[in-house]
């Protein structure tokens, strides 16, 4: 594989980019990044590589495109198995991984409200991000220092990106995920100290400050 040619078409500040990114990190492949500004207008190459959804990430790999963010990361785990493998070997726990990870996108829901709707909104959405991150707390992670257990893993791929767009929320809606889930709040901090984590996430306040200027050209603040 060492010849390889390895293209990433992504968004910097898209969580299920942040996924894929942090997977080609954890592997040390090395990759060709082409950035997309989903707020202008997609380029031809997007278009060609993913016709269905037209939506980032995508890995180009010889000439070769693999869409949708765990998709893409299940690829990697296995094209390129000789190193950090992402999910675990056994069949079952394989599930629960996918499972887990899977849930994870109910939290996206929440963060298209935070671009999209007054403040005077955010008070249900609030509780529609929390108590499931709760419920990934207690039930996922439980007192485990990464959700499978000592190894970092595919679930915590999955939740990583959007603990980039922690500070955004907590900013916006004015409440502190650490008060309500402090052991997710940990492991965000935990994760932070791994290098594949630290250089692959987006800046959170350069989201933050992104965020707020999409909302004030919209009349939302």
């Amino acid at each position: 594989m060492e010849n390889d040619e390895v293209i990433l078409l992504d968004f910097w500040p898209s969580m299920f980019g942040m996924r894929v990114r942090v997977a080609l990190a954890e592997k040390a492949i090395e990759y060709e990044y082409k950035e997309e500004d989903l707020f202008t207008s997609k380029s031809p190459l997007l278009v060609k590589m993913n016709p269905i959804h037209k939506k980032i990430p995508v890995l180009i790999h010889n000439g070769k495109p693999v869409c949708e963010s765990f998709v893409v990361v299940e690829y990697i785990d296995e094209v390129w198995k000789d190193k950090a493998p992402l999910l675990p070997s056994h069949p079952y726990d394989r599930s629960q991984a996918r499972f887990w990870a899977s849930y994870t996108d109910k939290l996206y829901d929440f963060g298209r409200r935070i671009w999209t709707v007054k403040r005077e909104e955010f008070a249900e959405g609030k509780k529609d991000f929390i108590d499931p991150l709760k419920l990934l707390e207690e039930a996922a992670l439980g007192d485990k220092p990464y959700f499978g257990g000592e190894s970092f893993g595919f679930v915590d791929i999955a939740l990583i990106g959007f603990y980039s767009w922690f500070y955004t929320y907590e900013t916006i809606c004015n409440f502190s995920i650490e008060a309500e889930c402090p052991k997710i709040a940990a492991w965000g901090k935990r994760c932070m100290k791994r290098e594949s984590v630290s250089k692959s996430l987006a800046d959170s306040r350069k989201i933050y400050e992104v965020v707020i200027e999409f909302r004030k050209k919209n009349g939302l603040e």
